[in-house]
């Protein structure tokens, strides 16, 4: 993995690959290939590192074509080299793959007695030779029973060399989709490759194969009758992939997120109550609820903690909250008046995606809140809620996050009403803060300069601990992955009552410690939880509302939010949490945007 982009037209389909190649890169990768029909075969060149190395090599060896493929890879089997990078394949079949062949070992085997020779250690290559060993001249035969003999994650873009002007495509719990274009088309992981061409786009379903040339797309069943594809259209463009004039495109998502808030909430509120009649849910699906299921991965699972709080504080339903890799060979106890919510960002999740499967399986409701329309999880769940974050390119989660957050509220107040734990009139209350809370966003991102120059004591530490109790738990959790991921700086979130448990020897003269006390109701014994850590030579970061009450001898140094009901300032913690761990990865000379080892949609378990 991580991108993957197809041409067949017109142009120069090096430029366009490239161009495609740039546009995936917020996916994280650690090398670049391309293959293209040139002269009388395939040309394929390929490199470790950023694209700029797999330029450099095309700069001093020219190729040029009208249909190629393309791909940025993270490495899972493997260590990032030009060797191990794709395009994988031989004279005759070339191809780049998404996801892990699990069964690659025995069919590496078999293909080694069979007198192919492997020269990589990818599991890619396995289906490359397998491929070859079954190709008679019929692409879609011989495409068919590879899949039928691989098992696994896979999306692939294939070139046969007897075919050219033809790229073949086909998926497996990976995302690809074919688009569109005038006089050209493409094969993509994602439309962001070639949304500056085209913005008509159509998803694959498992097991189809598509057949893209400069003439049209032909999409084939598993059993190989030809399916007629609704067509559907990007509502952002590239330029809203840009960056605005912010240094990062992470700045830039963290100061989007006011609106994205308002496009997330307004749609779905009514005579000033939520209402899911935009996202064609019924009301019904809340009501007699058992338990709510909350599975989801990484920044996700953290935005269902908070949903967690506040539906069991509001709906008094209980509600648990899970890893999904971890939930689903836990055998979980699912009943039918349950309702499994699946949290992912790109709706192609790998583990959340099988956690979905498992709960359909089990006749088990479910509920999808994803950002990207057409995927996976939006298309097999019972019922999708969309965020409207826009595109997010940098791989550390941000607007996202925030927009599931506010997603979560809609959630337990439309639960409660259900539920009938809260009034009208209240409910209506409630919606009233949380559009309040949003419109004091600015504030917050107001204080960036401020935050950054804190983010400058960071710099040279190797720990930082973060505490917090209640929603600033959930919260503390959260602005310790952010930081930790792209600073690269070890980070912990504790509950802060648990300080005596163990956590307490860990601090010592200069540590630092960012408490995270915005709950005003729990602030007294927040309070004392601070003071052991200072006591004990802490550096303290105080994040907490304007007005708190607390002595200054407690803390080093501040930073006030607006004002705002217990229940609601995670929408503004959080954005503090995201720029302090944004300008500390500055600080150190980070790679902000594509932070090593991580890539942005995880469809690998």
């Amino acid at each position: 993995m991580c991108g993957i982009v197809g041409y067949s037209g017109p142009q120069n389909a090096v430029d366009i690959l490239l161009e495609g190649l740039e546009n995936l890169e917020y996916r994280g990768y650690d090398s670049a290939g391309i293959s293209v029909f040139a002269g009388n075969g395939i040309t394929t060149v390929k490199a470790e590192g950023r694209l700029k190395c797999l330029r450099e090599k095309l700069n001093t060896s020219p190729v040029s074509g009208h249909c190629g493929i393309a791909h940025t890879r993270w490495a899972t089997h493997g260590e990032p080299s030009d060797r191990n990078a794709h395009p994988h394949g031989t004279e005759r079949v070339m191809l780049v793959h998404n996801g892990i062949i699990e069964n690659y070992l025995e069919l590496r085997s078999r293909l080694t007695a069979e007198g192919y020779v492997f020269k990589t250690q990818t599991d890619t290559e396995t289906a490359a030779l397998l491929l070859d060993s079954l190709y008679q001249g019929d692409p879609l035969a011989a495409i068919r029973e590879m899949i039928r003999q691989i098992e696994g994650a896979y999306a692939l873009a294939i070139l046969f060399a007897d075919r050219p002007g033809e790229v073949y495509g086909v998926r497996k719990d990976n995302p690809l989709i074919a688009a569109l274009g005038e006089g050209e088309n493409f094969i993509a992981s994602d439309i962001a490759a070639v949304l500056s061409h085209t913005k008509r786009f159509f998803t694959l379903e498992e097991g189809e194969i598509a057949v893209a040339s400069r003439c049209g797309i032909t999409v084939y069943s598993p059993e190989g009758a030809p399916v007629e594809k609704k067509v559907h259209t990007a509502t952002w463009d590239v330029e809203q992939a840009r960056k605005d004039g912010y240094p990062h495109f992470m700045l830039k998502e963290i100061f989007e997120q006011p609106k994205a808030l308002r496009d997330t909430i307004h749609p779905r509120l009514k005579d000033g109550l939520p209402s899911f009649e935009y996202d064609g849910i019924p009301e019904c699906l809340f009501k007699g609820r058992g338990r709510i299921h909350i599975v989801a991965c990484g920044t996700a699972m953290y935005a269902g903690l908070v949903g967690r709080d506040l539906i069991e504080t509001l709906a008094r339903i209980p509600v648990e909250v899970q890893i999904a890799s971890e939930f689903r060979y836990r055998d979980p106890i699912l009943s039918k008046d349950d309702l499994v919510v699946i949290i992912s960002q790109s709706g192609e999740t790998a583990d959340s995606l099988a956690v979905l499967r498992l709960a359909k399986q089990r006749g088990v409701p479910t509920l999808g809140v994803v950002n990207v329309a057409g995927s996976t999880i939006a298309r097999e769940a019972d019922y999708v809620i969309y965020t409207h974050a826009g595109p997010e390119i940098a791989v550390a989660s941000t607007k996202a996050y925030s927009v599931q957050v506010s997603v979560m509220y809609l959630l337990a107040f439309a639960m409660a009403r259900s539920a009938r734990t809260l009034g009208e009139e209240e409910i209506r209350a409630k919606v009233e803060e949380l559009l309040q809370t949003v419109e004091k966003l600015p504030r917050v991102l107001e204080q960036n300069n401020a935050i950054a120059s804190i983010a400058g004591r960071f710099q040279e530490s190797e720990s930082i601990f973060f505490l917090g109790r209640g929603l600033d738990w959930a919260l503390s959790q959260e602005g310790a992955l952010k930081l930790k991921e792209i600073s690269y700086i070890h980070c912990e979130a504790y509950a802060a009552g648990e300080l005596k448990h163990g956590t307490i020897s860990l601090i010592t003269n200069g540590v630092p410690v960012v408490a995270v006390a915005t709950q005003e109701h729990l602030l007294g014994k927040m309070v004392s939880n601070i003071k052991e850590v200072k006591a004990r030579g802490a550096w303290v970061l105080l994040l907490a509302q304007e007005g708190s009450p607390i002595d200054e001898e407690v803390y080093d140094q501040a930073i006030r939010l607006p004002k705002a009901p217990d229940l609601f300032t995670p929408l503004l913690a959080v954005a503090a949490l995201q720029l302090l761990a944004y300008h500390t990865s500055v600080c150190r000379g980070c790679d902000v945007d594509k932070p090593r080892n991580l890539a942005k949609s995880v469809t690998v378990e």
